[in-house]
């Protein structure tokens, strides 16, 4: 008989009932334990931080706060004081900064963000130059609080360049600088309770599998919603996932019932893009069958598919768009994210049509904001709510922050050949190659696929690859925990369950954006290893 392993049993017990996060950490203490069997280095698959940066945006920005610390001493200093930047001729001033100081990091870039901003968006030279430059001081409380003027509108272009965005057939469109989609997630949610949009218990859709957060958010008492989960269900011939929802899914959204959907486009963690087939569904199913749905889309791995389209560009009028530049730009610990939203839109429709009462009830909460309330359109009351109303005038995101996200913005947009796009998306591919050729896998051909994470279906695996006895074989002697302890115990090798994001049961998330090639391959070969046991003890129950 063998000995209990008491660590297992431990996993055993919480598995599924925390979120596949935490379980992670509890992975992570089982896989650096010091009696481990493995020598090897940590390898942690389950955490979605790029182990790439975007170095030059960072060191423009870094450059420019130098020529604005000269600006304040030139305004005044006293000892260790100094003043506020001056606006009257400070675009000059930077341009001979600029000339002044070639050998200055990306001082080059610094001058092609200043020019874009004055050439391409015509803005006012020293509007411009002195908005950025007391941003990155950061003396100023954010004003105006959703964003500053002159970063809005580089961040906008950008988002029409990388999600789509539609001005022609949505018309302007709104941002509000957040702490990352975490925080626009949080403020969404807050903001369509506090404006009576979404009811206590009242019927909300998730395409699933998504990140975990959005699946346990909607279940906390103060909201309790009744979730209807739209699962991607579709399989190709010879059974493998496609990751996108049947067309019998998607017509659940029909139910007039349902007042709002969550989307993350492309998803988490099979990382794979709406088609437009399935896209169209969509288009076709709210705009003739449930034309009050509200849709929030985070779009967070958008740029890591070719020509991706954001839910926002298709159904503008009904979409709140959210979007990080973490991932991309490897930014996670700036915590830089937008909310973004069609000034002619379904929320303020409907806040409109509320029964006078609740709009009387609501118009209290936001009084303070202006004298006639009902006109405050739902972005600022979005604002306003992420800071309890009351402190309304120290909402918005730190203005240094901001800075980086316009920079950030700039350099996207002014590499017309996609030069940086082009490389962050061949290395997830190549990852990706070298996780599947190691697992001696066919990689799938899909130009919807972002390949920053992939989720692997180890019953789907097993079916195809050895049949259906040997399917429930595993089904009957295993757990999807003992994959997930081997691993740990045996290689230092950290995954996370794809059950805990809502997907097949038997699946596993594993990131390809933060290791280095080689550990792919690593990782590979470790899991094929401990598949082949399962087989192996399979073949020899059999005879």
């Amino acid at each position: 008989m063998e000995p209990i392993n008491i660590k297992r049993l431990e996993l055993e017990n919480i598995y599924g009932k925390i979120s596949p996060f935490e379980f992670k950490n509890k992975l992570l203490e089982l896989a650096t334990q010091p009696n481990k069997k493995s020598t090897r280095t940590l390898l942690d698959a389950g955490r979605g931080n790029p182990n790439w940066i975007a170095h030059i945006p960072r060191e423009a920005f870094f450059t420019f706060g130098h020529f604005a610390i000269n600006e304040s001493l030139e305004s005044w200093h006293k000892g260790p004081l100094s003043g506020m930047p001056r606006r009257t001729g400070i675009c000059n001033r930077l341009y001979k900064f600029i000339e002044d100081n070639p050998t200055l990091p990306q001082i080059d870039f610094l001058k092609q963000i200043i020019d874009y901003g004055i050439n391409k968006l015509n803005f006012d030279p020293d509007k411009f130059v002195h908005e950025l430059a007391d941003a990155i001081i950061g003396d100023n409380y954010p004003f105006p609080d959703r964003m500053l003027v002159h970063i809005e509108k580089i961040v906008k272009e950008y988002l029409i360049q990388e999600m789509k965005y539609d001005v022609t057939n949505g018309g302007n469109f709104n941002v509000f600088a957040v702490e990352g989609a975490t925080a626009a997630m949080c403020y969404i949610f807050d903001s369509l309770i506090a404006n009576n949009l979404l009811l206590k218990g009242d019927k909300i859709a998730i395409m699933t599998p998504i990140f975990t957060p959005y699946l346990e958010i909607p279940h906390l008492p103060r909201y309790e919603f009744d979730v209807v989960y739209i699962t991607a269900d579709e399989t190709t011939p010879d059974g493998k996932h496609t990751w996108q929802c049947s067309d019998n899914e998607l017509e659940k959204l029909c139910d007039n019932d349902i007042k709002a959907l969550f989307v993350v486009n492309p998803s988490n963690p099979p990382s794979v893009a709406i088609s437009p087939k399935s896209t169209s569904k969509i288009v076709d199913i709210v705009k003739n069958h449930n034309p009050n749905l509200m849709i929030i889309s985070d779009d967070v791995y958008g740029t890591f598919v070719h020509g991706f389209k954001s839910l926002m560009a298709e159904l503008p009028y009904n979409t709140i768009g959210s979007y990080s530049y973490s991932k991309y730009f490897g930014v996670t610990g700036w915590r830089l994210g937008t909310l973004a939203l069609h000034e002619n839109n379904i929320f303020d429709k409907l806040i409109s049509e509320l029964p006078y009462s609740i709009r009387k009830r609501t118009n209290r909460r936001y009084a303070d904001m202006n004298t006639n309330p009902e006109k405050v359109p739902f972005i600022d009351r979005i604002v306003a709510d992420s800071r309890q109303v009351a402190l309304n005038h120290t909402a918005g995101l730190s203005t240094p922050q901001q800075v980086q996200m316009a920079f950030f913005s700039a350099f996207a947009l002014i590499d017309r050949d996609n030069i940086y796009k082009n490389i962050t998306i061949d290395i997830c591919h190549t990852r990706r190659k070298l996780l599947f050729d190691s697992l001696a896998l066919e990689i799938p051909n899909d130009p919807n696929d972002a390949c920053y994470y992939t989720q692997f279906d180890l019953l789907e695996w097993a079916t195809r690859h050895h049949g259906e006895d040997f399917a429930n074989y595993l089904e009957m002697n295993y757990k999807p925990v003992d994959l997930l302890f081997d691993l740990a115990e045996e290689s230092s090798i950290v995954l996370l369950s794809g059950g805990g994001f809502a997907g097949p049961k038997w699946s596993i998330r594993i990131s390809l954006a933060n290791l280095y090639d080689k550990a792919y391959s690593e990782i590979g070969i470790a899991l094929k290893k401990i598949l082949d046991k399962y087989i192996e003890k399979w073949k020899s129950n059999s005879i």
